[in-house]
């Protein structure tokens, strides 16, 4: 299976169990590794063969902007829904991460996998 992988890609949504987590929206780091329909587009070399990562990562971010999570669980559900749903990948594997979040702690995150790995 081709893959594409985005790292650290940063995102503001309002995110968090607690009340003083959802007073505003906060940056999270998302990375993403996502599976290709096919490796047509090493052969092709046309963007129509393809995922946009481009298109993914503005969708994200537009989405992000408009919704609310309470967990970290849950947005990485749903950014998976999203690619797999929207953009027509077989598998992706999503981890989330808050920054500075907690005294002493520098990153805490999640990381999902969803779909068929070929």
């Amino acid at each position: 299976m081709d893959i594409i992988y985005l790292q650290q890609v940063r995102a503001s949504t309002v995110l968090g169990w607690y009340d003083w987590e959802r007073v505003k929206a906060q940056v999270v780091e998302l990375d993403l590794e996502i599976g290709l329909p096919s490796s047509r587009a090493s052969v092709s070399d046309h963007l129509n063969d393809t995922i946009d990562y481009d298109k993914v990562v503005t969708q994200i971010r537009q989405d992000l902007a408009e919704k609310h999570f309470l967990l970290l669980e849950a947005l990485a559900e749903h950014i998976a829904k999203i690619v797999l749903h929207d953009f027509g990948a077989p598998w992706i594997k999503v981890s989330v991460t808050k920054l500075g979040i907690l005294q002493d702690v520098a990153k805490v995150g999640v990381t999902i996998e969803r779909g068929r790995r070929g």
